[in-house]
């Protein structure tokens, strides 16, 4: 029966409208998978020694110590990015086929994802050096074999955690909070996970625990999904308390309010909006990387205006790329009735200025680092609005991906919003402003710099009109190439 679900799989491949699209995916996945192997197999064979070098705690018990954020930070990576591997069961539910064996096709082709096989590139050789070191074989593989196994415990969990959505943030709200004691040095959980994942080595008898432990999630997931494997369950549709929220102060801007209550109405209700909204407060935080000396390469002056930039875009980066892709369940709909193309554009442009403006306000307490560095917020928001607001917007026409609602994954991006035409419109969202500044600083001086930034994009603001109107007509003549796109489900 595996044998044959892999063949539908493979037909459904071969035979998909989009086929050649999709193998051209494939070839750059692998690209891209063959890169992060290569970082990981570095990091595995090399962490030992420039641990040894930098600092005086011996490696294996520095690493078995912040090991536990290392798998924090894969169950948030997963929860962002790593898709629940599922089958179309609906023809499969009423055929004489057990639904342990669909179950377990299903579970046991997640954990045959590259999300758990890079793991490998980093534990595999780690423990290679750790034998080389002269550690003893047994407890290295017992560790080994431990590490493999909290893996696909965060594999498995990742599956249960998308279900529901609280789970995973309370998790994160945990791990936020025993690094922020720990880095305040109030209370450091490290010292207690410290002694299961070294005693992985030490007590060859304590693989046992990620063991059973692992064998338990299995059963806990495998049995969830087994209950809801019925089309009345798991693919019914789930009736909430309806809420009603009108917005009724949109109204006076006519036709662009109605577009600004819709969009609002979809950011509060669906878990992939929300998604972008978390996004959005995170990339508020992310100037802090830049001149506060956490990372030493994003110190200088250029790179600032990098971390600048997206503090205030977060949202508009997230949200304006997928524009019109947030609309498209009922994008065919939309196209047939008579709506000006103008004023839907620019009901999302001007939910993203807000946003944006909103975001600087916040951004506020980057003052704690001296007015320059909030000044360089504010010359890059403005630069967000008067610029980039456009070019996501453009950058939505040539990105034809039907977005599913309901679903978190792929809050950063999906494989079909690149492509080279969305590629080339980094250059101005991103290289331009960082050019100017270049040059600012470089015949004049940083505030020269920061008024290139600002000087651009308040002549981007004037130009607004004709820059629209270049806009309108390419999403009109991108229109029906879209609503193809949205049609297709494979």
């Amino acid at each position: 029966m595996i044998k044959r679900f892999l063949s539908l799989e493979w037909k459904s491949f071969f035979r998909a409208a989009s086929f050649q699209a999709n193998l051209a995916i494939k070839i750059l996945m692998i690209f891209g998978a063959f890169s992060f192997i290569v970082y990981f197999s570095a990091l595995g064979a090399f962490s030992y020694y420039i641990i040894e070098d930098v600092t005086e705690s011996e490696p294996f018990q520095l690493i078995n110590k912040f090991i536990l954020y290392y798998f924090a930070f894969d169950l948030i990576f997963r929860f962002f990015l790593q898709k629940t591997p599922v089958m179309n069961i609906r023809p499969l539910l009423y055929i004489n086929i057990k639904k342990d064996t669909i179950v377990n096709y299903t579970l046991g082709k997640s954990a045959l994802s590259f999300f758990n096989i890079m793991h490998l590139f980093f534990f595999i050789p780690l423990s290679v050096v750790l034998l080389k070191e002269g550690f003893d074989v047994l407890g290295v593989i017992t560790w080994l074999i431990g590490m493999i196994a909290m893996v696909l415990i965060i594999n498995f969990l990742n599956i249960l955690i998308d279900k529901k959505d609280v789970v995973f943030y309370a998790v994160a709200v945990i791990f936020i909070a025993l690094g922020a004691l720990q880095y305040y040095g109030l209370f450091d959980a490290t010292n207690y996970t410290v002694l299961f994942f070294k005693g992985l080595y030490d007590y060859a008898w304590m693989v046992i625990v990620p063991i059973s432990t692992l064998i338990l999630v299995y059963k806990i997931v495998h049995n969830f999904f087994k209950s809801n494997l019925y089309l009345d369950a798991g693919l019914s549709t789930t009736h909430d308390i309806a809420k009603t929220q009108n917005f009724e102060w949109l109204d006076q801007f006519g036709t662009l309010g109605t577009f600004l209550k819709n969009d609002i109405r979809l950011i509060t209700r669906n878990k992939r909006a929300k998604s972008v909204i978390i996004m959005s407060v995170l990339f508020l935080f992310y100037g802090l990387l830049f001149g506060s000396g956490a990372v030493e390469v994003y110190d200088g002056p250029v790179w600032q205006v990098f971390g600048g930039i997206f503090v205030t875009g977060g949202f508009m980066f997230s949200f304006g790329q997928f524009v019109p892709s947030w609309d498209s369940s009922y994008y065919n709909l939309m196209m047939s009735q008579n709506i000006q193309y103008r004023e839907y554009l620019s009901s999302k442009w001007w939910l993203m200025v807000i946003v944006t403006l909103i975001a600087a306000v916040c951004a506020s307490f980057y003052l704690y680092f001296g007015w320059q560095s909030y000044l360089l917020i504010l010359v890059t928001a403005v630069y967000n609005i008067g610029i980039n607001a456009y070019i996501v917007l453009l950058a939505g026409a040539f990105t034809k991906t039907p977005i599913d609602l309901m679903s978190n994954k792929n809050a950063f991006g999906d494989k079909k919003a690149f492509n080279f035409k969305t590629l080339l419109l980094v250059i101005p969202q991103i290289l331009v402003p960082l050019g100017l500044y270049y040059l600012g600083i470089l015949f004049f001086d940083e505030v020269v710099g920061l008024g290139f930034i600002a000087l651009a994009g308040i002549l981007g603001f004037a130009f607004k009109s004709k820059v629209f109107n270049w806009i309108e007509n390419i999403y009109k003549t991108q229109k029906y190439e879209t609503i193809a796109a949205y049609k297709q489900k494979n």
